[in-house]
């Protein structure tokens, strides 16, 4: 007979009881490594998942740093030595459970006491191109694409780009841009230089035009070169619209500045008849995506600043604290002109301004930023405005070059005066083709403006790197072998 005080409990009871305190089990918090350093999930059991950047094991114990992209710094994990594996190797891709503790060394102020290891993906650290001891420069990395995101220096870009878009899309909400997702096809040229890449389908039927030609929209169709055009339509709603996508420029050039895929950030206000509004916004998009990055990823900027571009960070400090300069297109000439330098290019009044002149120019203006306004009406495209200013005949263009790139951001305020825009179009041959351009004249248009900035020449421009293939997460460019 059992005893009075004593609960009597049946078998399946009893399994039921013990499947209960199984699922009541506090199972462990899954944390980014960026969220476990931050120390405040200190003595909780935490999962973390990434790839191994260090292993040191010992007679009794086993060190590993884990990083999962979250953040530049890794994870120091330890462990028993029980729990080491052959597989466990640089490069390998781990998943860690255990408990976050306080660390006793200097160096990092919490760790991971790892309760369990699993190896999820293997990595061969023989035939791994990146060496666990040795510091690869981007040059070196820029070989495998398809592996470099593996990297510190290529995972900090990452981010930085990623915070960087972030910062642009803000400021253009803050200040009431509504954004255009404008077409990747297009049937226009833009830019009117020529280069571009034409788009057909593979294989398919095709429509003919006139003269024989096959088309899939009856009409050739192009990868965008500038989505301005169709920003310009919408300007005709909205006081300042953008877009921020991929544009396309078949050049057949493989320098350092040059890309076939590349980013832009374009903008549109309606409204304005000056060019300092214009140069306001870009000045202000500069610095408030400037100061977004300083603040979001000190570590990853300053890692460029350390090891990419020793010293840079005095460069930017300076563009941020000093006012951008302004010189209009002929005084630019007069200081190229004036400059004991030998310039590769002619300096003469009407020639385009060449990387050499551009870099030259911001470096005699103080190393910051420079806005060159009040172009030849002849370099810039039929949509500029005309500044009727006789016998120089200029366009209320600007563009703005910057310290060690030269170009960065291009714009114009746009030609709205129908008559003037009619005899421009027809005298380049293209009053047909820009009919629909022209209707947005006749149908509540208003005075406005706009520009384009480059976006991975911004990131030049901030970081101090040197080649704009290391900017972009998969680089095109001619004759180049894309994944």
């Amino acid at each position: 007979m059992l005893p009075a005080n004593r609960l009597w409990l049946s078998e399946g009871a009893i399994g039921m009881l013990q499947s209960l305190r199984y699922y009541c089990q506090k199972t462990p918090r899954k944390l980014r490594i960026c969220e476990a350093i931050s120390h405040l999930e200190v003595g909780t059991k935490i999962k973390v998942q990434g790839w191994v950047r260090s292993v040191r094991p010992q007679k009794e114990n086993l060190f590993l740093h884990v990083n999962d992209g979250s953040s530049l710094q890794s994870l120091q994990v330890v462990a028993s030595s029980e729990l080491n594996h052959r597989l466990l190797t640089f490069g390998s891709a781990v998943e860690i459970s255990g408990s976050l503790v306080t660390s006793p060394s200097r160096k990092q102020e919490v760790e991971l006491q790892a309760d369990q290891i699993d190896v999820v993906g293997e990595c061969n650290p023989v035939d791994f191109p990146f060496k666990i001891k040795e510091k690869h420069g981007l040059e070196y990395i820029r070989q495998f694409p398809h592996l470099r995101c593996k990297t510190n220096a290529f995972s900090s870009l990452l981010r930085i780009r990623s915070e960087a878009t972030t910062a642009i899309q803000q400021y253009f909400k803050e200040k009431g841009f509504i954004q255009i997702h404008t077409p990747v096809l297009t049937s226009n040229d833009c830019e009117g230089a020529g280069e571009l890449f034409q788009v057909e389908p593979a294989g398919q039927k095709k429509n003919q035009d006139e003269e024989g030609h096959q088309h899939f929209f009856s009409v050739p169709a192009y990868l965008t070169v500038s989505g301005q055009l169709h920003l310009e339509v919408m300007a005709g709603a909205f006081p300042g619209v953008y877009t921020f996508g991929p544009t396309f420029r078949a050049e057949n050039s493989q320098s350092r500045r040059h890309l076939a895929e590349f980013y832009m950030v374009e903008a549109e206000i309606s409204f304005t008849q000056s060019l300092e509004d214009l140069m306001k916004v870009m000045e202000d998009l500069f610095r408030s995506t400037t100061e977004h990055l300083l603040a979001q990823c000190p570590e990853d900027v300053a890692l460029y600043h350390k090891h990419v571009s020793p010293g840079y960070r005095d460069n930017v400090d300076l563009m941020m604290k000093k006012s951008f300069n302004v010189i209009t297109y002929t005084e630019a000439i007069n200081i190229l002109n004036s400059s004991s330098k030998k310039f590769a290019f002619k300096t003469d009044w009407g020639c385009d301004l060449q990387t050499e002149h551009e870099k030259y120019l911001v470096k005699h203006c103080g190393d910051v930023p420079l806005f060159v306004t009040d172009y030849p009406y002849a370099l810039k495209p039929f949509y500029a405005r005309d500044n009727e200013d006789q016998p120089l005949h200029t366009a209320a263009a600007v563009d703005l070059l910057v310290p060690g790139v030269g170009e960065m951001c291009g714009g114009s305020l746009r030609e709205e005066r129908l008559d003037l825009l009619k005899t421009r179009l027809a005298q380049a041959g293209l009053d047909e083709t820009y009919g629909w351009y022209l209707d947005v004249r006749r149908f509540g248009s208003v005075p406005h403006g706009g520009f384009g900035m480059g976006f991975e020449r911004y990131l030049l421009c901030v970081l101090g790197v040197d080649n704009i293939k290391d900017v972009i997460p998969f680089p095109r460019f001619s004759r180049s072998c894309p994944l």
